[in-house]
């Protein structure tokens, strides 16, 4: 059997389908994909063994310039790439019309979700077979579920694997166990404050560890190099691919992640990892898997799902060695502190470690 998958972002919602691929190529011997996915992120499905090819769309980018993209032949060659092949099953697991149009492009029975389910229900009318799925499972069970409907199998779902396979990671010269901060994110209001990040750091070179700090644009790269100045021990990594990133989270022994794309990365190679949550629920969408926590904020205000922060009420302050007394901003984050962070990331570490399930 082959299908098409057609899921083309974001990078947590990329990641998200990995479960489901790696369940149907259980449950049907010789199953074949081939996957839409936007540009940025076409390294990803090319780590799944049941991934022949990647179809790579940028409607991010044409939308830019719709008019030089319809005439200047890119569209033309993605659409012959898309009808290339005849598929057992098309599945829609984007659930927008974006997605629907593009899957109904593709030759084979197109499949999603029906209008109850759907996030843009006019996208169910395109599908030829529409399924039922609760909106209350987390997003990574919905899509399994589809799959499994879609497909026609069984899965349990209390086990989980993303079945992915990055690469080997490089040597490391430092012999020191190693964290990855994950503070960028492009809301405002999903920021840790940056002196909780100079403090985790503090501490974290003093237990032992090398810290490794990602950044993704400027402004992320501005902050990296806050967050490690004047700390021995701790490494502002050099701008990475997907794939590079994912063998250096390969090399580590836990991640402290924001809402962002790269803690989901992280969950799907099972690396211990404390996610933050205050403007944003992760019950329906957070980091997924094995060794994952979830330390959420407790503000009546939150989450207040917005992207920037609108609380009114009283300043909260807090004090850290470096920085001093300070105003916690966003303030959401007042009793999610460094120490606290800290201390959860070492009891996951120490967990892992005893199972036997590091990567």
């Amino acid at each position: 059997m082959r299908i098409l998958i057609v899921k083309t972002s974001s990078l947590g919602d990329v990641i998200h389908t990995l479960p489901a691929l790696t369940d149907a190529m259980r449950a049907i011997p010789g199953l074949q994909a081939d996957w839409v996915v936007e540009e940025a992120f076409a390294e990803i499905p090319g780590w799944h063994p049941a991934v022949v090819d990647v179809i790579p769309v940028a409607i991010r980018r044409w939308r830019k310039n719709w008019w030089q993209s319809l005439t200047g032949g890119e569209y033309q060659r993605f659409r012959r790439q898309l009808k290339s092949q005849r598929y057992d099953v098309v599945i829609d697991a984007q659930g927008l019309v974006k997605s629907a149009l593009i899957a109904r492009q593709a030759r084979g029975q197109r499949v999603g979700l029906d209008r109850d389910s759907i996030k843009e229900p006019a996208s169910s009318l395109l599908y030829q077979k529409r399924l039922a799925v609760p909106k209350g499972s987390h997003a990574v069970q919905r899509v399994r579920q589809l799959f499994a409907q879609a497909l026609g199998y069984r899965f349990d779902p209390d086990e989980i694997d993303y079945g992915i396979q990055p690469g080997s990671p490089p040597h490391s010269p430092d012999e020191r166990p190693a964290l990855i901060f994950l503070h960028g994110t492009t809301w405002q209001s999903k920021h840790w404050p940056l002196p909780y990040w100079q403090e985790l750091a503090r501490l974290a070179v003093a237990s032992g560890y090398e810290v490794r700090v990602s950044w993704g644009n400027l402004q992320e790269q501005e902050r990296a190099h806050a967050i490690a100045d004047g700390l021995t021990g701790v490494t502002v990594l050099d701008k990475q691919s997907l794939t590079g990133f994912a063998q250096q989270l390969q090399q580590c022994q836990g991640v402290v992640a924001v809402d962002t794309g790269l803690g989901h990365m992280a969950a799907a190679l099972n690396i211990p990892t404390v996610s933050l949550y205050g403007a944003t629920n992760p019950g329906l969408s957070g980091t997924f898997g094995y060794h994952q926590l979830h330390l959420k904020a407790d503000l009546a205000c939150s989450p207040c799902m917005r992207r920037e922060c609108s609380y009114r009420g009283q300043a909260l302050f807090d004090t850290t060695e470096r920085e001093g007394e300070f105003q916690v901003q966003p303030p959401c984050y007042r009793l999610l502190s460094p120490d606290m962070v800290f201390s959860h990331l070492g009891r996951m570490i120490s967990e892992a470690d005893a199972q036997g399930e590091r990567p």
